[in-house]
């Protein structure tokens, strides 16, 4: 597998992009601002994620996706590296993600791979989602920031 930056003339993964943000509207203007990489085994796209300058300094990994056939296989993690290398070779100190309340996988893997939770934006997703969400049986309604200094 290979993690790479999407090329101009591609076409972002949108349907990988919108398993991790189900809001058109918002991956769009990600995709904008943002740089897209993406997961490529066997010429298939199995993932993608976006860093997104936020501040000075600091960027924040988004969209972050695995196609869910490739599942369990560490393709989410080996992501999740491969963003905070992107984000120190390009001259950031910070790299931030946030998450829903229900998101326990997600959670887990950005703590593993060193991130720590550093605030929770109340009602997140009931103020900028039209329809609710759930995971895990839980609705998602609260954002959780983690961040890793790089």
């Amino acid at each position: 597998m290979q993690i790479r930056k999407l090329h101009m003339e591609e076409h972002p993964p949108i349907n990988l992009l919108l398993l991790a943000d189900p809001s058109e509207k918002l991956v769009s203007e990600y995709m904008v601002r943002g740089e897209c990489f993406v997961a490529v085994d066997n010429k298939q796209t199995v993932g993608v994620y976006v860093l997104l300058p936020t501040r000075p300094a600091t960027v924040e990994l988004v969209n972050i996706a695995v196609a869910e056939c490739h599942h369990g296989k560490g393709i989410g993690r080996q992501l999740v590296m491969d963003a905070i290398k992107n984000a120190r070779l390009n001259g950031f100190k910070t790299i931030e993600v946030g998450t829903g309340n229900s998101s326990i996988g997600q959670l887990a893997l950005y703590q593993k791979c060193g991130f720590r939770i550093i605030g929770i934006d109340r009602d997140f997703f009931i103020k900028h989602y039209t329809e609710e969400i759930f995971e895990n049986e839980i609705q998602c309604r609260d954002m959780v920031r983690l961040s890793f200094d790089l």
